[in-house]
């Protein structure tokens, strides 16, 4: 029995001293990306102001929507929801695309994204 116990005693204290090294290694993506709202806001609309296809900058608003609003039909559009790729270095998925239609829209989106910056 004495034996046993010496043998045994240090694998159980290196068994439990791994947990914490590996614990240490975890990254978290709990929170939002980092950017606030209006940031996020102000950048898509600097975006769209510098957009040549929309028809009254005097509508570019954070509840402007794409084609009532700003005149833009579904491929302009589409250039819009690939500019905002660009401008916060994320990727979005074609049917996520698809349902972004207006500013606010894109912003929620983006505040949505751990990754984008």
């Amino acid at each position: 029995p004495a034996v046993q116990t010496a043998f045994r005693a240090p694998f159980v204290q290196s068994r439990i001293s791994t947990p914490a090294t590996s614990i240490s290694a975890i990254r978290s993506y709990a929170s939002s990306s980092g950017l606030s709202q209006d940031e996020v806001t102000g950048r898509i609309l600097d975006l769209l102001k510098n957009f040549d296809k929309v028809s009254d900058a005097s509508k570019l608003a954070p509840t402007a929507h794409f084609t009532n609003d700003l005149g833009l039909d579904s491929l302009d559009t589409v250039e819009v929801v690939m500019a905002i790729e660009e401008e916060f270095s994320i990727e979005i998925p074609d049917k996520e695309a698809d349902a972004i239609h207006s500013v606010n829209q894109a912003v929620d989106y983006i505040m949505a994204q751990p990754d984008a910056h």
